[in-house]
């Protein structure tokens, strides 16, 4: 199994002769997308979603009806080859798949909760867990975390505790782009410090990156 790193939220899972790219927003290169067999979107907002990069390559996309309704609206040609996908429901990619969860986490108790759904990939043995943005556990054991580290509606108590949840042995921070590196450099302070006493790894890598 081969994990890649591609810009704040996006990630390219390979194993088998599958590939999988997860939302592939707008601080993703296009290029994340090349050869993947399929695109999984786990909810609508720019940074996880932007419609140029589905049109720019001819692959097929899953993801909920929120997102679909956005493609339908944003483009259409993408719309032909989009499947929406629920809560529970199990894939077969070319690798197993799982859907997570149904709401965004909350921003602000006076906006409105978006949808978002997370996904577990089954690579061979491992099991890999992309929560979007989210802080829902996946409802079994997983291997690899991808673990959202910053934003408007994170706090770094929160992500420890959701890592510290989840008990996946590796956690991989996604979700980096809000944060300077200063900041990003406490919180992988914390959270290495808050994981490691229960033998869970924590590491951030660069984009383009391999786990």
């Amino acid at each position: 199994m081969r994990i890649t790193k591609f810009g704040h939220a996006c990630v390219r899972l390979e194993h088998a002769g599958t590939t999988i790219v997860l939302d592939p927003g707008m601080f993703t290169d296009r290029e994340a997308l090349d050869g993947a067999d399929a695109v999984l979107i786990t909810h609508e907002h720019p940074d996880h979603y932007l419609p140029d990069h589905l049109l720019a390559v001819d692959v097929p996309v899953f993801t909920i009806d929120a997102v679909a309704q956005r493609i339908r609206e944003d483009a259409p040609a993408v719309a032909e080859r989009t499947t929406v996908v629920a809560p529970g429901e199990e894939l077969d990619l070319g690798l197993p798949v799982r859907v997570v969860g149904e709401l965004h986490a909350v921003i602000h108790p006076e906006l409105p909760r978006f949808h978002n759904s997370g996904y577990v990939l089954t690579a061979g043995d491992a099991r890999v867990y992309h929560p979007g943005d989210a802080l829902t556990a996946p409802g079994e054991d997983v291997d690899v975390l991808l673990l959202p580290v910053s934003g408007p509606w994170l706090k770094v108590s929160e992500t420890i505790d959701f890592a510290r949840e989840v008990g996946a042995r590796r956690n991989l921070a996604i979700h980096d782009r809000v944060h300077s590196e200063a900041g990003l450099g406490i919180v992988d302070g914390h959270l290495s410090r808050f994981l490691a006493p229960q033998g869970l790894e924590y590491v951030r890598i660069a984009d383009g990156e391999d786990l």
